[in-house]
């Protein structure tokens, strides 16, 4: 088969590197034929996604400066909202409560709702954009964290104690007994899992379609400090009080990476869309950028205080909040940066959480008086593939997409470091595989076991373990008395039925008798 074109392996290709270009031939010719036509499927796959191109409309774009003398850093977010058009401008959100602070946030999937957490007892769920109120609660217990589920009609709340689940409503629906004390929730979407870790130090994994605790895992390594997925390959990254960051599948009881990150405990963590890199801010004042694929650490950034809260973009942009300070870095994961594209402060508050909408260059900060935004353009990603995930869907396109994930869910064993195992051949069976004489050898020794346990097929006790050999042991005075020599008698026609038994079932399974039927009666 010809190679083929350098155009189709820039862009839109998959695993780019990992197979060779021309495919060799396969001795068995129905092989090759299956060969060839799957790298013809493989051909259109890649011209038939270079023919989207068209049908992408929307471009992403950052600030600008117009002179050498001006920076983007010094942009004010009340100058972008006048500058910006009115559909953005509207974006801008601004919620005091100043009272049940501070306020934790997530976003659904699509961006549409808000939920957000007060550390007091304040619990909120809200369409954003038009300013609409879903459901609101006021559980007078400390909320230690939320999270929405596989949609915005059930979300979590990590409660003082035990862990609950709400509807859209405000609802109570079910009450996690074996999550105690949690200070972190996450959801894997495509395994329907719910990840918590706390206090206790445990990480456990609940699948919310069935009920079922699918694993629990003890860390042994004190409280979680921070928690976040990797969207790419779903493993869990855990950042401890020793400076140290774990991953983690539900199918093995110990990390399968473990990382010395930072001198200090890890404040909190952040992984980009395409699983290739991570952001790491801990309490010895650095925010450190981390290579997934070579576990290598690539740049490090110094900031006055710890690092509250750190979020990546779907366009790679990184959000840092410390103090009253959010920091907007661009580029970093190419060169190192001298100064950030963008700040944003909140006088006399402090940061608790911040969070990148889906599709939106709007960037969630939730803090110690409430709840506001950060308009940053260039963050979002642009063009969104609605068969995924579609902000604009209706309550039909939504009750159908619940169901099409329902059943494409995946199972909680496919989580590894690198997904793609999956369907592939694996190269060291070779060396364990089995010849003929091999399998003939374990298929005889299999027939003269069996053979070998149809001969003992006397009782599965010994003789001298039975009941009556046990009383003659127990009673060996020498005394003989009606039950006593009952007893002997028993016993001993018992052991010559045994013989008879099994002198029986060795003349059934000897050589046939070599005489002819019409002279076996003189034998």
């Amino acid at each position: 088969m010809a190679p083929r074109p350098a155009s189709e392996t820039s862009k839109y290709a998959r695993d780019v590197g990992k197979f060779p270009k021309k495919v060799s031939k396969a001795k068995n010719k129905r092989l090759q034929q299956g060969l060839k036509k799957v790298d013809q499927e493989y051909q259109e796959f890649v011209k038939s996604a270079e023919a989207t191109d068209v049908l992408l409309q929307e471009e992403a774009g950052f600030l600008e400066a117009d002179g050498p003398m001006e920076r983007t850093m010094k942009f004010r977010q009340d100058d972008i909202v006048e500058a910006v058009d009115v559909g953005t401008a509207n974006k801008k959100l601004d919620l005091q409560l100043t009272e049940l602070g501070p306020y934790t946030l997530d976003f659904n999937r699509n961006g549409r709702k808000l939920l957000i957490g007060g550390k007091k007892g304040h619990v909120a769920s809200m369409d954003w954009r038009l300013g609409k109120l879903g459901c609101e609660l006021f559980l007078n217990e400390t909320v230690n964290a939320v999270k929405y589920l596989h949609n915005d009609n059930f979300f979590a709340v990590a409660q003082k104690k035990y862990t609950f689940i709400y509807d859209g409503s405000g609802t109570e629906l079910h009450r996690l007994k074996k999550h105690v004390e949690l200070t972190l929730l996450d959801f894997l979407p495509y395994h329907f899992l719910l990840v918590s870790a706390g206090y206790s130090g445990m990480l456990r994994y609940h699948d919310v379609s069935t009920g079922a605790l699918v694993s629990e895992i003890r860390t042994k390594l004190g409280p979680t400090q921070a928690m976040k997925q990797n969207p790419w390959n779903a493993v869990m990254h855990l950042g401890h009080g020793n400076g140290t960051v774990t991953m983690w599948t539900p199918s093995q009881k110990d990390p399968v990476v473990k990382i010395q990150s930072n001198r200090g405990p890890i404040r909190d963590l952040a992984v980009d869309r395409e699983g290739k890199y991570m952001v790491v801010s801990g309490s010895d004042k650095r925010v450190k950028i981390w290579d997934l694929r070579k576990l290598q650490e690539l740049d490090t950034y110094v900031i006055p205080t710890p690092a509250r809260s750190v979020d990546i973009s779907d366009r790679g942009l990184i959000s840092v909040g410390w103090g009253p300070h959010v920091s907007v870095w661009k580029d970093a994961f190419k060169t190192h940066q001298d100064e950030p594209y963008m700040t944003h402060l909140l006088p006399s508050s402090k940061i608790e959480k911040i969070k990148y909408v889906p599709f939106e260059d709007v960037l969630g900060i939730g803090h110690m008086k409430g709840v506001g935004s950060m308009i940053v353009p260039g963050a979002g990603e642009a063009n969104f593939d609605a068969m995924e995930i579609n902000p604009y869907e209706s309550a039909k396109q939504r009750q159908e997409q619940e169901v099409r994930t329902l059943l494409n869910k995946l199972s909680p064993d496919t989580i590894a470091l690198d997904p793609n195992f999956i369907g592939m051949v694996d190269k060291k069976a070779r060396n364990v595989r089995l010849n003929q004489t091999q399998i003939q050898d374990l298929e005889d020794e299999e027939k003269k076991e069996k053979e070998r346990s149809s001969m003992n097929s006397g009782p599965s006790y010994k003789p001298e373990q039975t009941k009556l050999k046990k009383y003659l042991q127990k009673n060996n005075a020498n005394i003989m008395d009606a039950r006593r020599m009952r007893i002997e008698r028993n016993l001993k026609l018992e052991e010559e039925r045994k013989e008879k038994l099994k002198a029986k079932e060795l003349e059934g399974e000897g050589e046939p008798d070599e005489l002819l039927p019409a002279l076996g009666r003189f034998a």
